[in-house]
């Protein structure tokens, strides 16, 4: 292996340990106040592309979590002993790092049963189902694609495609999808 290769790799290993160990204290405070979330985005994506794909799921920056609103004094209670602050920051609510107040690797939060942005055809699904992967408390693959087809950003897209190339999305993920979201899967199957 190259020295180019083994600073890569070293890299790549260091910012996998950093997200896992955020999720970790995610975990930690949520549980030690009985607290329910679900991780939903980039890492639900990684992790289980991952399973199906070892080697082909795509790091994220940082980490989505679905929560209910009525939670959100408790959550922001919960995370301090953690070194995890509460911050609302231009109309996103997430969780920073005491000591790393960056958005770009904060913990992101939306609320179950209401819509990300007014224009979405569906509201964030109620967390009904957990798949848990690697001790991350995961929302199930339907409603990760669901998410993914409603906000049909790049990124998602880009998820969506890596999702069905490791076999994630199903005939059965398919066809529980309406109509609308169906047609977004077909145009993401189709783009090169």
């Amino acid at each position: 292996m190259t020295a180019v290769a083994t600073f890569v790799n070293t890299f790549f290993e260091a910012r996998v340990e950093q997200l896992f160990a955020l999720a970790e204290l995610v975990e930690r405070a949520f549980a030690s106040a009985g607290l329910d979330y679900r991780v939903i985005g980039g890492l639900a994506t990684y992790l289980y592309v991952e399973e199906r794909e070892p080697d082909a799921g795509r790091l994220t920056k940082d980490i989505d979590i679905v929560v209910r609103r009525e939670d959100l004094a408790a959550i922001a209670e919960a995370v301090e002993p953690f070194g995890l602050q509460y911050r609302h920051v231009a109309g996103v609510d997430m969780l920073v790092q005491a000591g790393q107040p960056s958005a770009r690797r904060a913990v992101h939060m939306v609320f179950s049963g209401e819509k990300v942005r007014p224009e979405y055809a569906a509201a964030v699904p109620e967390m009904a189902g957990l798949r848990q992967l690697q001790g991350v408390r995961l929302v199930p693959v339907e409603d990760l694609v669901r998410m993914k087809l409603t906000s049909f950003r790049l990124k998602d897209q880009v998820h969506i495609k890596d999702l069905d190339e490791a076999g994630v999305i199903t005939e059965e993920v398919a066809l529980k999808l309406p109509p609308v979201l169906r047609e977004r899967l077909e145009v993401a199957r189709a783009s090169a």
